[in-house]
């Protein structure tokens, strides 16, 4: 039997139109664009959770990459192996991220080169990620079905500390970017409080801390980034003045560079500008990059004047970059340019959900081990009585149905007496229970306590991220 099938008219302006919004936002929330709260695309993300799952944590054996790229596109990201890849190499370099997340053993490249294929390296977590996963089998964040319903991951990480702001984050959306630069850890955490000033805050956080080094030349395009969520700075080499033993000639030796600038490019760059004579002074330059750090050495011509050359170079050169912050991040589903206070403001919002279910979590389980530990102790009181009756009843349902029915034990109470060890009975045990009671009743109130005052809840996320900036945090370039 045939079907007819009905066609419906579509104006194909609307239908294109549609259609190009739903892809871009598609790209928008899933592929591009940080989350505000936690600082992660979906992709890394899902390469936290997937390691997670693995138990591949900062003190476990590292795994090969090509295992975790697997596990990923297979449960969580249904996408290319090398862009997952790609994300778990950026996570694991020291000069991408200010922080690294990943600890990669293996050659994870440099500067100037990319870094060998997922079979030859291997990762796991690094210990600050564990600060990121905290809590997450406390039902802390909501969690969603997987590509395909056949498992769950989660809407967004816990997250102990403000990582959109720490490691910054770039991506190209549909019709939109987001370049957020890196920052210090101790400085960020010293902010106590979100409602000071831009100037004020510019106390605590003068500005970005890029992981290369270099300097930020001028501090207005900080301020207006911090204000409006948009500004431009300007980011130089760090370079000093050296003179041969003799005195003689000058050298301009440079040792730190502008964030994702390629030392091997820099250095072909002013190898043609000398040739083409658009640079005139210099009479060699050589890079005496070792493991120890980076030293580009720019050797002058008797009686040239350094700082003319300096000049010269950062004009011509990527010694001298633009780096154009945007902090844009996904806020309730949507895009959102933010300014500095009010990323800082929707971090704590976060912490301070997190920090709620997590009570409610401890809370929950809590009240039913004080409820188990109460009947132990009831059971105890009267343990000849209790025995008399467990002995003198047929089968463990009915033994059970006694002791609910002769001493109001509640099910599962009765259940915890019958799996009771008789080692349980022996004064040093029955101590232990009493005494783990006490504990638990006092775990109780501190949580009830905790849940009905705001203030409680910020100072434990005061006490928290002050302990994370003591643990990880350090000194800015």
């Amino acid at each position: 039997m045939e079907i007819a099938h009905e066609s419906i008219p579509v104006n194909i302006e609307d239908e294109m139109k549609r259609s190009y919004i739903d892809y871009a936002m598609s790209v928008i929330i899933g592929r591009a664009l940080p989350d505000v709260r936690d600082g992660l695309k979906p992709v890394h993300r899902r390469i936290l959770y997937a390691m997670n799952e693995l138990n591949n944590d900062w003190d476990k054996p590292y795994k090969k990459s090509a295992r975790i790229v697997g596990d990923v596109i297979g449960k969580f990201h249904p996408h290319g192996d090398m862009a997952v890849y790609d994300a778990i190499v950026r996570m694991a370099q020291d000069f991408s991220l200010r922080y690294p997340i990943i600890d990669g053993q293996g050659n994870f490249g440099s500067v100037d080169d990319p870094p060998a294929a997922m079979r030859y390296t291997e990762v796991r977590m690094a210990k600050l990620a564990g600060e990121l996963l905290a809590d997450i089998d406390k039902e802390t964040v909501d969690f969603v079905p997987n590509y395909d319903d056949s498992l769950v991951e989660p809407f967004v990480l816990p997250s102990r500390f403000p990582n959109l702001l720490v490691n910054g984050s770039s991506g190209i959306a549909v019709g939109m970017a987001t370049n957020i630069p890196p920052h210090n850890l101790t400085e960020t955490i010293n902010i106590e409080n979100p409602e000071i000033t831009i100037k004020e805050l510019m106390v605590h956080l003068p500005g970005p801390d890029f992981p290369t080094g270099a300097f930020i030349y001028g501090r207005e395009g900080i301020r207006t980034a911090y204000e409006t969520g948009r500004g431009l700075i300007q980011l130089r080499a760090k370079a000093l003045i050296e003179r041969d033993r003799k005195g003689e000639r000058e050298s301009i030796v440079v040792t730190e560079l502008p964030y994702q600038v390629s030392k091997s490019k820099l250095i072909e760059k002013i190898a043609e500008l000398v040739q083409e004579k658009t640079i005139e002074g210099i009479s060699n330059l050589r890079d005496e990059s070792d493991r120890d750090g980076m030293r580009i050495v720019i050797e002058l011509r008797r009686n040239e004047v350094p700082d003319v050359i300096l000049n010269q170079l950062y004009k011509h050169t990527q010694l001298q970059t633009s780096f154009g912050i945007i902090l844009l991040a996904i806020h309730q589903n949507q895009p959102k340019l933010l300014p500095l206070k009010d990323m800082l403001q929707l971090f704590i919002q976060h912490r301070q959900e997190v920090v709620v279910r997590r009570s409610r979590f401890e809370l929950k389980k809590a009240e039913a081990r004080a409820h188990i530990l109460e009947g132990l102790k009831k059971a105890i009181d009267q343990i000849d009585a209790v025995i008399a009756t467990i002995r003198a009843s047929k089968t463990p349902k009915e033994a059970k149905d006694r002791l609910m029915d002769r001493f109001a034990f509640s099910d599962e109470q009765a259940q915890a007496i019958l799996e009771m060890r008789l080692q349980r009975l022996t004064n040093l045990e029955q101590r232990k229970i009493v005494e783990e009671y006490e504990e638990t009743i006092k775990l109780i109130n501190r949580l009830k306590a905790i849940l009905a005052s705001e203030r409680l809840v910020l100072n434990l996320i005061k006490e928290e991220l002050v302990s994370i900036r003591d643990a990880y945090g350090d000194e800015w370039w």
